[in-house]
């Protein structure tokens, strides 16, 4: 604002409002300068955030490394090995990809990766010719353009069962006129120049996660079907593939959290660190929408430890009903706006193991009024959450309150120390969680949903082992979160990861929600 004003000629309201202004753009000044020292703090904290994570990275980086050259190691061909070097492998392609995207937005140049040579894909498979033209050949001058020559690269494609090649032929057009060329752009791709078609991508994830075959055994099957891929080489895919699917993750983690009903378990899987020969426990813990929710979604979260932290954190700030066995590591949560519910399934499996050891026939009376909760369920399962309630209300809560009355009744007259007492008791402690699923048509009577969704973690325990750190267990709870969502919607896991893997290279954070599972059988 310029200065050169007479002030002996301005009047007593004049100079109010020189000074009104004067005031105003003085704030403004102010407020220009504390947005840009907050900017300018804000940029030094992020850079000295990603430089801290850089080196923690570099550093876990060395270490997994020295595990993946250590001739030692190579020279043995036990199974536990073999999949701690494959853990290793995706572990270090994972850690390179961070590395190189930290160091974009520190805004330096990322060191160039040497890449090996690609050899030729063998010659005995089919080609399908994928034809890439431009979408116009005529100059801007108005002249035809001349094809001048192809630019071809292969992609390695799979179909159960067989290998093929997928020939793309990117055309050039040149105006003789003018010297314009013209070509097709290249399509972003999840591998940049890689050899495998998203399909491929697809089957490699779908066979190690779903159908339990490590990566050494799927080089064996495709060496019998012509082609060497090597271990390493699969390795680098499966860690390129959970680094680039983890933002579709965080997206249906927060979809899932916007339900009001949640199911929770957890499972023991394995874990060794580089340069140990010694596995040691990690869990896995799972999460789901109830099998009736109109969001079917299943979130698998891996942690070193069964910790009740590992919860707290997942569900931090989430409220609501929590359907969960009476493991203590819930319990932090219920005093924090969630909603404990017991499961039957597990009260009904204390009665169940009297019955069948000591043939109790307290075990055979609770054995039959919990039946008949469990028919009346059969019978509500294609009902509205409120006609579900409504059928609770009038049949299931007159068994709930006689059940309780007997085993009130039945525990006076029995020993602390018994088997029937302990069966009983650990039913009556859990009460008022066991009948809170008759508030509300929406929850379930049992966590056997949930159980079941843990089940492929079991099934492929044997076939999997995660390096000693978080990254290689959380990249498979990420890829089985897809996978066994998928599966839950009624979606083939090849094809929904085959047709996601396309379109996450050119993905907004605003176009995620569309490709999460649930949301997708309107597009298949």
């Amino acid at each position: 604002m310029s200065m050169d004003i007479d002030l002996k000629s301005l009047n007593e309201s004049q100079l109010r409002d020189l000074s009104s202004r004067l005031l105003d753009e003085l704030n403004r000044k102010q407020n220009d300068e504390e947005r840009y020292q907050n900017e300018i703090v804000k940029r030094d904290n992020t850079i000295a955030h990603l430089s801290l994570r850089n080196e923690q990275l570099t550093h876990e980086l060395a270490i997994l490394k020295r595990h993946k050259f250590d001739r030692s190691s190579e020279q043995t061909g036990s199974t536990q090995l073999r999949l701690l070097d494959e853990a290793v492998n995706e572990d270090v392609c994972t850690i390179e990809l961070e590395l190189e995207q930290n160091t974009r937005d520190l805004g330096q140049q990322p060191r160039t990766k040497q890449v090996a040579k690609r050899q030729a894909l063998p010659a005995h498979l089919p080609r399908k010719i994928v034809r890439h033209d431009p979408e116009s050949t005529e100059c801007r001058c108005g002249c035809q353009m001349v094809h001048m020559g192809d630019d071809i690269s292969e992609k390695l494609d799979y179909e159960p069962g067989q290998f093929s090649v997928e020939q793309h032929v990117r055309s050039k057009w040149a105006c003789r006129q003018c010297e314009t060329v013209v070509q097709k752009p290249v399509d972003a791709h999840v591998i940049d120049k890689g050899i495998p078609t998203t399909n491929l991508l697809a089957h490699v994830l779908v066979s190690k996660y779903a159908d339990h075959q490590p990566l050494y055994r799927q080089q064996q099957i495709y060496q019998r079907a012509g082609v060497d891929l090597p271990r390493t080489t699969l390795s680098e895919w499966v860690g390129r593939c959970g680094y680039e699917i983890a933002p579709l993750v965080e997206a249906l983690r927060a979809s899932l959290l916007a339900q009001p009903i949640l199911h929770a378990d957890e499972t023991p899987v394995n874990m060794l660190e580089p340069g140990s020969k010694k596995a040691k426990k990690a869990y896995v813990w799972a999460y789901a929408t109830p099998s009736w929710c109109s969001t079917q979604a299943v979130v698998y979260d891996f942690q070193p430890s069964r910790a009740g932290e590992s919860s707290r954190l997942f569900l931090e700030g989430w409220q609501g009903y929590l359907v969960c066995d009476d493991y203590t590591g819930y319990k932090a949560g219920f005093g924090l706006g969630m909603t404990e519910v017991a499961c039957w399934a597990h009260a009904r499996r204390k009665f169940h193991e009297l019955q069948v050891n000591h043939a109790s026939p307290i075990a055979d009376k609770a054995m039959g009024l919990i039946g008949s909760l469990y028919t009346i369920e059969r019978e509500a399962a294609d009902l509205s959450p409120d006609e579900r309630y409504a059928l609770r209300q009038t049949q299931a809560k007159p068994i709930l309150e006689r059940l309780h009355d007997w085993l009130i009744r039945e525990r006076e007259g029995l020993p602390d120390s018994g088997r029937s007492a302990r069966a009983i008791d650990y039913t009556l402690k859990r009460w008022l969680a066991l009948k809170r699923y008759l508030d509300d048509g929406a929850i379930p009577i049992d966590n056997n949903w949930i159980e079941n969704q843990i089940r492929p973690w079991a099934l492929g325990r044997k076939n999997w082992l995660f390096a000693g750190s978080l990254r290689s267990g959380q990249r498979a709870a990420n890829i089985m979160t897809l996978i066994q969502s998928a599966k839950i919607n009624g979606l083939d896991p090849q094809r929904y990861l085959k047709e996601v893997l396309e379109r996450l290279p050119t993905a907004k954070q605003s176009d995620l929600e569309g490709l999460l599972p649930h949301n997708w059988r309107s597009r298949v």
